[in-house]
């Protein structure tokens, strides 16, 4: 089975990543939160750094749900620092809550998170049609588009290679490679 060259062999987490849920479309709000906390946490790290501390995002950060990290206080803050679980970065954690508050306008306006992201890619996944995964762009017009519309909102760690990342795994661009098995799956 031929998977995305970026899978390293053997590695089960990374795998289990990319044949579950990579690329695959998201439209629950929940889990939209979730990944962009997680994709904010990855700046300047591995993702494998956060996927093996997933689990403690998920402890610490209250199943990710927007609304309970939008009402963590700075003491909650600083005891959050103190967490081995996640990665103890005073702001990165900071705007876990800045960017749940910032979640809940959006929802507020658009009715949800789903609504307010679809819009972006026409309300369905955008494929890139990789035949050689070199072509893989860090950054594109709709990623810069799509973390200027973020950051005008309040969020933060949303620069456009972050959002192109989180884009990338939302599927809200189909990047998996044309050889991969998931690629037309997704």
């Amino acid at each position: 089975m031929t998977r995305c060259s970026w899978v390293p062999d053997g590695d089960e987490l990374y795998t289990a990543y990319h044949d579950d849920e990579w690329g695959v479309p998201v439209h629950d709000d929940q889990k939209w939160f979730e990944m962009l906390l997680l994709e904010g946490a990855q700046a300047g790290l591995s993702w494998r750094t956060i996927l093996g501390r997933r689990e403690g995002y998920r402890t610490a950060f209250l199943n990710f749900d927007p609304a309970k990290v939008a009402l963590l206080t700075a003491h909650d803050e600083a005891r959050l620092k103190e967490d081995p679980g996640i990665i103890r970065n005073k702001l990165k954690i900071n705007s876990a809550v800045t960017n749940a508050e910032a979640f809940l306008e959006v929802q507020a306006e658009f009715g949800s998170f789903d609504a307010y992201i679809w819009n972006f890619v026409g309300g369905g996944p955008l494929d890139s049609d990789l035949r050689d995964e070199s072509f893989r762009p860090a950054v594109t017009p709709l990623s810069e588009a799509l973390s200027k519309d973020l950051k005008t909102r309040g969020f933060r760690f949303v620069g456009p290679t972050i959002v192109y990342a989180f884009m990338q795994a939302a599927g809200l661009v189909n990047d998996h490679s044309t050889d991969c098995f998931r690629h037309s799956q997704v």
